[in-house]
C-alpha cells in the first residue's frame, strides 16, 4: 500500500518540491492550498501525469473546519492518511519588530503555529493507534530563524517557528509509543516567492556572505530531507530538529 501524505501549502515553493518529490516516491499526495487555485492544479496535473495520486484541496490550515475537509478529502480520494508535512506558513513584510502591526503578528500566529497544530492534532487522530491507525510520521517546516530570531526582518516569524520546534520535540515524544514520528526541518535562506511575498524578491542573492556555502537554497534540496524524514530509512528517528541551511 502506498503512503498517503497531507502536504500543506503544497502549490508553490517548498511544498510543491516536497510533493512532487514524494510523488516520485511513491507517496499519493493531498495538496493543500489557500489562494494559488492554479499553482496547485499545476501540480497535480504533474504528479497525476507521472502516473501518481493526487488531490488538491483549498484549506485555510488555520480554520479547523477547512483542516477536517482537507484531510477528509485525502482519505476519499487517495486512502487512509499515513504522512503529514506541515508547510503552510506566512511571514508578513519585512520590518522593524516595532513597525509590525498587531494583524500581522495574529496572522502569523495562526496559520503557523495554530495551524500546524490543528493539522497535527487531525493527523494523529488520523495515524495513531491508540486511535485506531496504522501509524505514520509527521514533518513540520520551521525556519532557521527560530534560532536566529530574524532581528530587523521579521522577529514574530522567527518566534513563531521556535513555537513549531518545541511542539515538535514535545509531541514526538507524546506519539511515539503510539506509532506516529515526528520530527521538524528547519531550511534557511531558500529560493521561493515568499521573498517576493514579504517585500524583498532579490533578499536569497543579498549578503551572500551571511551563508557559509555562499548560496541560496533550492526547494528541492529542503524535499529530500523531508523525503527521507517520512521514509522507512528514518524509522528510528522522532523528535529531531533537521537544519537544511548551507551553515547558517
Amino acid at each position: 500500500m502506498n503512503p498517503v501524505t497531507v502536504v500543506t501549502g503544497g502549490s508553490r515553493g517548498i511544498g510543491a518540491a516536497v510533493a512532487l518529490r514524494l510523488a516520485a516516491r511513491g507517496h499519493r499526495v493531498a495538496i493543500g492550498y489557500e489562494r494559488a487555485t492554479d499553482a496547485a492544479t499545476e501540480v497535480a496535473e504533474r504528479i497525476r501525469e507521472a502516473g501518481g495520486g493526487c488531490v488538491a484541496v483549498r484549506a485555510d490550515t488555520s480554520v479547523e473546519a477547512d483542516v477536517d475537509r482537507l484531510f477528509e478529502a485525502a482519505a476519499e480520494a487517495l486512502g487512509p492518511v499515513t504522512g503529514l508535512v506541515n508547510n503552510a506558513g506566512i511571514t508578513g513584510p519585512l520590518g522593524a519588530f516595532t513597525e509590525t502591526p498587531t494583524s500581522v503578528m495574529r496572522r502569523v500566529m495562526e496559520v503557523n503555529v495554530v495551524g500546524v497544530l490543528l493539522c497535527a492534532r487531525r493527523a494523529a487522530l488520523a495515524m495513531s493507534t491508540r486511535h485506531g491507525g496504522q501509524g505514520g510520521a509527521i514533518v513540520n517546516i520551521s525556519s532557521a530563524g527560530a534560532t536566529l530570531g530574524s532581528p530587523g526582518e521579521y522577529v514574530h516569524y522567527a518566534a513563531s517557528k521556535a513555537a513549531v520546534d518545541a511542539f515538535t520535540v514535545g509531541l514526538a515524544k507524546e506519539l511515539a509509543p503510539q506509532g506516529v514520528r515526528v520530527n521538524s526541518v528547519q531550511p534557511g535562506m531558500v529560493v521561493t516567492g515568499i521573498h517576493a511575498a514579504m517585500g524583498d524578491p532579490e533578499r536569497p542573492w543579498r549578503n551572500p556572505e551571511r551563508v557559509p556555502m555562499r548560496r541560496p537554497g533550492q526547494p528541492e534540496e529542503i524535499a529530500g530531507a523531508v523525503a527521507w524524514l517520512l521514509s522507512p530509512d528514518a524509522s528510528y528517528t522522532t523528535g529531531a530538529v533537521l537544519r537544511v541551511a548551507g551553515g547558517l
